[in-house]
């Protein structure tokens, strides 16, 4: 098939048992957050439209989990073929209602597929345990069983990767799947949809449903939702969390994030100074795994942060297609409004201005939501900047006198999403892997990004729940244990 990749685009739709169809209620545009310009229409949906989403994905569910595994795997892997196929297809639409860089579209995308190509091993991830002779003539096995209809509410920062942390785990266990992806840019989801229809699912074992608030709270309490995935900020991970608890539901909400870099006195200053801008600046800073917050020893403090400053300087802002662009558009005005904000309150609470990004101006894009690298030093850990969520690009410098004091600041955090540690002292490596309050570590690598095949860590207010998303965790978020105990007395 071919995929539409040149906006405008037609109205978004949902695709619910199989058909698609235009969201009933009022909704809004969608916006090229490059050029300003409207690229398509998002309709919401109804609590009617939601309940016919659910009860075809019940039905669906009650064929789908008695299809043989070996069954149930083969449209995965040709869903892996389709979105192989049309990579770069995808990512080109998903730059368009983004605004992020060709280069991370494209990786986003190959994330997503990594999720798809592990789910495509249920056959040998779903198997449990079995003990013959547990007890006199006796033997158990512990039988992993699909629960029902999963959903999944998505942001709008990675709308191609996020989805497929959980959809390819839950139909390849035997579930069916209902996703409401960001009312943002909700056209790559629509991409992915399309491509699943190809592929093969059954009606009603993948659906996609549209809208806003009242969209996911109706998700959210309807009974024949048996659990429910979430990825976004902080407080709408914890209502979500409340909300989905309060209903009986299993419940995975990922929130926000306040990632800090250690920098020690033996690391390699270039390379961690190139991989730190990176991190903080990828995705224009619209990702839960940017470091923001460098914590520096003081011995090469003034050092480090020179060559900070000089790479923030040489990063090209501008279009995310053009193929030279390091940090593409904000996705809102409203958003780069906020991240102006945060850098008036850094200014305001004293904190050293090193690279102002305030003035960046893109030729052709007079309408887009840019900003450039910005750059503080001598953060404080009392300092606004180093406590909440920027999610733009922006990175604070703090100074301490040691590993210790480092580790300290990092664990004072709400947060525990992820850090990352340069250093050539092995010692030092132990010492944060020990006492870090965090779910993903890095050492020597700018962005603690797990591969699929574990699972995405996330502690203290950056997660609520008990299995996070990808890997083994996911197998058991979608299923549930029965305990078979077997004996033959005549045997």
């Amino acid at each position: 098939m071919q995929l539409d990749t040149t906006p405008p685009w037609d109205d978004v739709r949902n695709y619910i048992d199989g058909d698609w169809r235009a969201p009933s209620e009022e909704g809004l545009d969608v916006v090229n957050p490059t050029t300003g310009e409207t690229i398509s229409y998002v309709g919401f949906s109804s609590d009617e439209e939601v309940d016919e989403a659910v009860r075809a994905g019940q039905a669906a569910f009650e064929e789908w989990r008695k299809t043989p595994v070996e069954e149930r795997i083969q449209p995965l892997f040709a869903l892996k073929e389709l979105l192989e196929e049309h990579h770069d297809d995808l990512a080109r639409v998903l730059v368009q209602e983004h605004g992020k860089t060709l280069a991370e579209a494209r990786g986003e995308l190959r994330r997503g597929i990594e999720n798809v190509e592990v789910a495509c091993g249920i056959p040998s991830m779903m198997q449990a345990g079995h003990l013959p002779n547990a007890a006199p003539e006796i033997d158990e096995t512990a039988v992993r069983k699909p629960l029902g209809v999963f959903a999944a509410i998505t942001p709008f920062n990675f709308p191609g990767m996020i989805p497929l942390w959980f959809l390819p785990y839950a139909v390849a266990t035997g579930n069916s799947f209902v996703l409401k992806p960001s009312e943002q840019d909700p056209v790559v989801a629509q991409r992915l949809f399309e491509l699943m229809e190809e592929a093969g699912f059954p009606d009603g074992v993948v659906q996609l449903v549209n809208g806003g608030v009242d969209t996911v709270n109706a998700l959210l309490d309807h009974e024949g939702i048996e659990g429910a995935s979430f990825v976004g900020s902080t407080p709408v991970a914890r209502t979500i969390y409340e909300r989905a608890a309060k209903s009986g539901k299993r419940v995975q909400a990922q929130g926000g994030a306040k990632n800090h870099v250690i920098v020690t006195e033996s690391a390699d200053l270039d390379f961690a100074a190139e991989k730190t801008v990176s991190s903080a600046c990828a995705c224009a800073g619209e990702r839960c795994l940017a470091n923001d917050v460098v914590v520096v020893d003081e011995s090469v403090y003034d050092e480090f942060a020179q060559r900070v400053v000089d790479v923030a300087k040489n990063q090209t802002v501008g279009d995310g297609l053009d193929e030279d662009t390091d940090i593409g558009a904000l996705i809102s005005a409203d958003h780069e409004s906020n991240v102006r904000d945060m850098i008036a309150t850094g200014v305001d609470e004293g904190a050293e201005l090193l690279v102002d990004g305030r003035d960046v101006e893109v030729e052709e894009r007079p309408d887009g939501n840019f900003l450039g690298p910005t750059v503080f030093g001598d953060l404080d850990p009392e300092m606004t900047l180093a406590r909440e969520e920027t999610f733009g690009p922006v990175l604070g410098l703090l100074p301490v006198a040691d590993v210790e004091e480092a580790i300290d600041v990092l664990n004072r955090s709400d947060f525990g999403n992820a850090a990352s540690l340069f250093t050539a002292s092995g010692a030092d490596a132990r010492k944060v892997r020990h006492e870090a309050d965090v779910g993903n570590l890095g050492v020597n690598a700018g962005t603690a990004a797990p591969m699929a095949f574990f699972h995405f860590g996330g502690w203290k207010d950056s997660f609520f729940g008990d299995l996070h998303a990808q890997g083994d965790d996911m197998i058991r978020f979608y299923t549930d244990e029965m305990v078979y105990i077997e004996r033959w007395p005549d045997a």
